[in-house]
């Protein structure tokens, strides 16, 4: 089966998860993706070892990729990349703002001397601006974009527990990228994209931050949500915690009275809309928590199904890797076959295979032999 990039030639400068996930992601589209890797390597595979002795991270994001080890002081891989980027479709990179100026390679020159080249540059503030200097990782822009403020319980601001920023970003490369594909097909023109840790995590701080500027600034309130009620957790009879959702005051009166069997509270108007339930939040919690407290999971669990009311299970990573719904690729590695989360977008009547993750340098020869041939 042709993919969608194949034919479709990706040159990385990359390191760590941003500018991987948006290059993966390439390569899960048929685009070849030739990885440029320092001696001694992007350091993301040095980040653990527990995928068969692989980094976890490196293996998620490095999968169909073509290493090439190669030392950018050098004069003689200085003209190896050179020659690659002759070739190339996209080039993406997210090294430290001005670094790709220095060693030899400034995007404004890259785009004059190759006019379809599309150029993607990832980084923690963007190029310009009075942050561009910084150094930027995913838990630092979590701090400076507010994010870590509303997350987390009352008492302090936590983690999201994966790298949002980072992948959020990757994302946005990636979507930057195809749009500059297709506009490239219509103008034959290339193009100069930026992508920040920053300005990806801001987009997605908006509605805090209008409410925030609205008066009513969001509160760091655990599983529960700051604007709707009943919506959050509670524990059964059998201590199993479940996250309900209830997103209508129509779904509040078929709660009240299929779940929590009370019409009359169905019909009270101190908790008739949304509003008068977030109002009288900790009597709309405590009426569902103690019919909840009283059943066992199980029979609970049916109760919320029946009623066509929304809920979870609050699972962690073991009730991940159990999970009914979980689909999963395998992957190749050097460690041997790692198996995890598939891509979410699902095709009909399509089934994608994903390449290998690269050893270090495995690949040097092989490009250094085509673009530089003897």
């Amino acid at each position: 089966m042709t993919l969608p990039l194949e034919g479709i030639l990706v040159v990385a400068l990359e390191q760590a998860v941003a500018a991987p996930m948006c290059t993966c992601r390439l390569a899960d589209a048929g685009a070849r993706v030739i990885k440029i890797e320092r001696p001694e390597g992007d350091f993301a595979r040095g980040y653990d070892d527990v995928a068969n002795g692989e980094s976890s991270y490196f293996v998620w994001l490095n999968r169909g990729k073509q290493s090439v080890v190669l030392d950018l002081t050098k004069p003689h891989d200085k003209t190896l990349l050179s020659a690659m980027l002759a070739r190339a479709d996209v080039f993406v990179q997210n090294l430290k703002p001005g670094a790709i100026a220095k060693l030899g390679f400034p995007i404004a020159r890259l785009r004059r001397e190759h006019p379809r080249l599309i150029c993607c540059s990832v980084s923690g503030y963007g190029d310009s601006g009075p942050y561009a200097e910084r150094k930027a990782y995913d838990l630092l822009i979590q701090a400076e974009v507010g994010l870590a403020s509303i997350t987390g319980g009352p008492s302090a601001p936590a983690r999201v527990g994966v790298s949002v920023c980072d992948i959020g970003a990757g994302m946005n490369a990636y979507e930057a990228i195809l749009e500059a594909l297709i506009a490239r097909g219509r103008t034959g023109d290339g193009a100069e994209l930026t992508v920040s840790l920053f300005d990806a995590m801001a987009d997605w701080m908006a509605t805090p931050l209008m409410q925030q500027e609205g008066g009513k600034p969001p509160k760091r309130v655990g599983l529960a949500h700051t604007s709707i009620a009943p919506y959050g957790v509670f524990k059964s009879r059998d201590g199993v915690d479940v996250l309900i959702s209830i997103q209508s005051d129509r779904e509040w009166r078929v709660l009240a009275e299929q779940v929590l069997g009370d019409k009359a509270l169905a019909r009270d108007p101190n908790f008739a809309t949304n509003v008068e339930r977030v109002k009288r939040r900790a009597e709309t919690d405590g009426r569902v928590a103690a019919v909840f407290g009283a059943l066992d999971v199980e029979p609970l669990i049916a109760k919320l199904a029946a009623a066509d009311i929304a809920f979870a299970r609050v699972n962690d990573p073991a009730g991940l890797a159990q999970h009914p719904h979980l689909r999963r690729i395998a992957v190749e590695t050097a460690g041997g076959v790692v198996n995890y989360p598939a891509p979410p977008v699902r095709r009909a009547g399509e089934t994608r295979r994903y390449g290998a993750v690269p050893s270090l340098g495995e690949h040097t020869d092989k490009v250094r032999a085509e673009f530089l041939p003897r």
